[in-house]
């Protein structure tokens, strides 16, 4: 009986270091820093209320918000799907004609010299002075929001697909080209792997940028949706309501921009980017 006893307590001693290393381990995991640096920021922003005396009618305290969230969850919930949706599709849209773009505007000059510059000086025109436009043009509902998400997805696509072609290395080509590839076999083994990671980068930002577009289109006409919700909620200064409707949209941003994340590390887990003990300068 003394031998287990013995036993035991060694055991409780010997668990005892490791708690602390445990509790340190899970502090240094890369998926919980985010939501402790989030967890600063609110911090951060309820004292900054607090010590300037910051009145609600301004910004609202993060306890307002909570309760918000909280108290209108399923309304949200149910407005963030078709922001979602509208997304998602004027995402593919830039997705299903900026890749195809990009390879015309990479593989012949002259496509460059007259798509390219006027591709560029479509980026200066506000697209929040269009999408009035496109509620004239096709009436209000999910049509134009996705018109909206497209256009603002579109320019990242093209640029960074176009340099990703573009970046492929010419001894390659003609080495596949020596060995009797034909074009297909080029583009499929060469081509498109080599821009594959400049291409992912585009549609991160496109996928983010298609969330702002969205949120434009229900801005001008659309009676459902985030942006419809952000809109009420400033015309009747409910700002919890306001900032409430950010953190869904943001939450939005984040689960797709995560979504294509983990779909660029299933398809080209061989390039550097994705190599988890990759460490700049070292």
């Amino acid at each position: 009986m003394t031998g287990d006893a013995d036993g035991r307590l060694a055991a409780r001693h010997d668990d005892r270091p490791k708690r602390p290393a445990l509790v340190v381990r899970l502090l240094q995991a890369n998926w919980l820093k985010p939501f402790l640096f989030l967890a600063m920021l609110v911090v951060l922003w309820d004292v900054t209320i607090r010590v300037f005396n910051i009145p609600p009618y301004q910004i609202p305290a993060p306890k307002d918000v909570i309760l918000t969230l909280a108290r209108e969850w399923p309304e949200m919930l149910a407005q963030a799907v078709p922001t979602t949706v509208a997304t998602i599709e004027g995402f593919l849209l830039a997705a299903a004609f900026g890749i195809p773009m990009a390879m015309l505007i990479a593989g012949s000059r002259t496509i460059e010299a007259y798509v390219y510059p006027l591709l560029v000086f479509s980026q200066s025109i506000p697209k929040i002075a269009i999408a009035p436009l496109f509620v004239v043009w096709f009436g209000f509902g999910a049509l134009p929001k996705v018109l909206s998400a497209f256009l603002l997805g579109f320019f990242p696509v093209v640029v960074s697909a176009v340099q990703g072609f573009k970046s492929v290395e010419p001894d390659m080509v003609d080495l596949a080209k020596a060995m009797e590839a034909n074009r297909y076999q080029v583009f499929r083994m060469i081509a498109l792997p080599h821009a594959m990671p400049a291409i992912f980068a585009g549609l991160k930002v496109s996928i983010t940028l298609a969330v702002v577009g969205a949120v434009v289109g229900e801005f001008v006409g659309s009676n459902s949706g985030i942006g419809f919700l952000l809109q009420r909620s400033i015309g009747t200064f409910e700002l919890p309501t306001m900032f409430a409707a950010l953190v869904i949209l943001s939450l939005i941003g984040v689960i797709l921009f995560w979504i294509l994340d983990v779909i660029e590390r299933l398809s080209i887990p061989w390039h550097a980017s994705q190599r988890q003990d990759l460490v700049i300068g070292s």
